[in-house]
C-alpha cells in the first residue's frame, strides 16, 4: 500500500511550524520490500511507501513486525532480500550509492564510557577525518541543543538514562544529517523523562528541518510526536494502514489532553488492532 501524499498542515501556521505542502517527488521511496533470514523467517512482506521532506513519520507495530528491520535497511545497514529502496532527492557518489545524510538513534545509547560525552559526540566527525580543534564550536553546538552543554567533560557512568539518550541524540545531529531514524529511542526511560524527551525532540524537529523516521510500539508517543503514522501488522511485517496527524506543531501539554489527541489515539489503536487480526502469524 502507497503513501499518501497529503499536506501535513493547514497553512499559515506559527513560524515554527513546517513548511506548507510538500514536494512532489518523495525523499525516499520504498517499493516492494521484503525480508527472509537464512532460517526462512520472513521479517518482512511487500513494503511500499513513499516519505516525503519535512515529515515526522513514525512506524507503528508491534514488536517483531519488522519495525526495526525496515530503518537498518533505510540506513544501508541490511539488504532487502527484494525490492528497491530509492532516494529520489539525493546525489549519488563514485560507486553508486545515495549520500543519505543520515543520522541514526538506537535503542541504547552505546556511548563509549571511557570517552567523555564531548567526544561521544565527536566521533563521527573523527571517523569522518575532521580534526577536534575545527569542529569543536559544532560540538558544544549540538550539545547545547539538547540541553548537555556543563555535561561536556563528563563521563556516561556520571549521566542518568535519559542524558545518555540526549547524548545519543546529540552524536546523531552534529553531522548535520538530512534524515533522522530514530529506534525505540524512549522505550526504556520513565515516563516523565520520556514526556520531556519527546518535547526536545519536537523542537530539534522544527529548528532543524528534519525528515524523522521514528520507530515505537507506544499509540500515544506516535500519535504526539507524528505528521504521519504508518501501522505495520505482525510479522510479516506489512503496512496496514497510513494515517496523517492534521494537528499544527508546535505541540505541548494542551495537545495531550485534547479531543483531537485522544480522537486520534482512538484511531491509531483500532488500526493496530485491526492490523493484528490480520496477520496470520503471532508476533513474538
Amino acid at each position: 500500500m502507497k503513501g499518501n501524499v497529503v499536506p501535513m498542515f493547514d497553512p499559515p501556521g506559527p513560524p515554527d511550524q513546517k513548511p506548507e505542502g510538500a514536494p512532489a517527488r518523495p525523499l525516499l521511496r520504498l517499493t516492494g520490500i521484503s525480508k527472509t533470514y537464512a532460517n526462512n523467517t520472513v521479517a518482512l512482506e511487500g513494503v511500499d511507501l513513499d516519505i516525503r521532506p519535512g515529515e515526522f513519520l513514525t512506524l507503528l507495530g508491534p514488536s517483531g513486525c519488522g519495525k526495526s528491520t525496515l530503518l537498518k535497511m533505510i540506513a544501508g545497514l541490511a539488504a532487502p532480500s527484494t525490492g528497491t529502496i530509492d532516494w529520489p532527492q539525493s546525489s549519488y557518489d563514485a560507486l553508486g550509492e545515495p549520500d543519505r545524510l543520515l543520522g541514526f538513534v538506537f535503542q541504547e545509547p552505546t556511548l563509549l564510557p571511557w570517552r567523555t560525552v564531548f567526544d561521544n559526540v565527536y566521533l563521527p566527525l573523527k571517523l569522518a577525518g575532521q580534526r577536534k580543534a575545527a569542529v569543536r564550536e559544532r560540538i558544544m553546538e549540538v550539545l547545547a541543543q539538547v540541553g548537555l552543554t556543563r555535561f561536556a567533560n563528563a563521563y556516561p557512568r556520571e549521566l542518568s538514562g535519559g542524558m545518555k539518550m540526549r547524548v545519543s541524540i546529540a552524536r546523531a545531529l552534529v553531522t548535520n544529517p538530512r534524515v533522522l531514524l530514530m529506534d525505540e529511542p524512549f522505550a526504556a526511560l520513565d515516563e516523565i523523562t520520556r514526556t520531556k524527551l519527546n518535547n526536545d525532540l519536537l523542537k530539534l524537529f522544527a529548528k532543524q528541518n528534519l525528515t524523522v523516521i521514528f520507530v515505537t510500539h507506544s499509540v500515544y508517543e506516535s500519535v504526539y510526536l507524528s505528521s504521519r503514522i504508518v501501522v505495520m501488522s505482525a510479522r510479516p511485517g506489512r503496512v496496514s494502514s497510513d494515517m496523517t496527524i492534521d494537528a499544527p506543531y508546535p505541540r505541548d501539554e494542551e495537545f495531550r489532553t485534547s479531543t483531537i489527541y485522544n480522537d486520534y489515539c482512538r484511531r491509531a489503536s483500532e488500526a493496530l488492532r485491526q492490523a493484528m487480526a490480520e496477520s496470520p502469524e503471532e508476533p513474538e
